[in-house]
């Protein structure tokens, strides 16, 4: 009789253990997406000026974290207005980094000549830095507050001049 038991419990405690063992290898397999509220994942590039940039290297100032691609029409669309946006607010605090999946480097550069590109950017042939944020979806930026924290995430295009981005904006460099 005790033997039936144990051999029960024992049989219990292995289902329990191949059980934990398979959640821990779905969690692991899943990607991770990163969403406002999130702490924005570290990062370490450098820029077409020569610039090496981390996440941590912003003293305290606004990221806009934008993942475009050249072949990405709602990317080419957005593309002036981030560069006013960066030329208006970067005196303010606000970087923006532009961080492209392009695996063609000579197109590449030849729209960043085109739209002459004012705020630094970088090109992620690999996805790399994509990876790590979960991105699959272009246009998508993070907007990333001082504290290193995501306030905000923008899936597809968008107009980075228009009132209630600046406003937004605004409001995050009072607080």
């Amino acid at each position: 009789m005790q033997a039936v038991k144990n051999e029960r419990i024992l049989h219990f405690l292995i289902l329990a253990s191949i059980a934990a063992l398979g959640l821990v290898i779905a969690d692991s397999l899943r990607d991770k997406v990163i969403q406002a509220g999130d702490t924005a994942p570290d990062f370490s590039v450098r820029t077409e000026n020569g610039l090496n940039l981390t996440r941590q290297n912003f003293g305290g100032k606004v990221l806009i974290l934008n993942f475009w691609a050249t072949w990405c029409p709602p990317c080419i669309e957005e593309t002036p207005s981030l560069n006013a946006l960066a030329k208006e607010y970067g005196p303010k605090g606000v970087v923006v980094l532009g961080v492209s999946i392009d695996k063609n480097e000579q197109k590449y550069k030849r729209f960043l000549e085109r739209f002459g590109i004012q705020f630094p950017m970088t090109r992620d042939p690999d996805h790399k830095l994509a990876d790590i944020y979960g991105t699959y979806q272009f246009p998508e930026t993070y907007i990333i507050d001082h504290n290193g924290k995501v306030v905000q995430k923008v899936i597809s295009n968008t107009n980075w001049n228009g009132p209630e981005i600046k406003t937004f904006l605004d409001n995050l460099l009072r607080s």
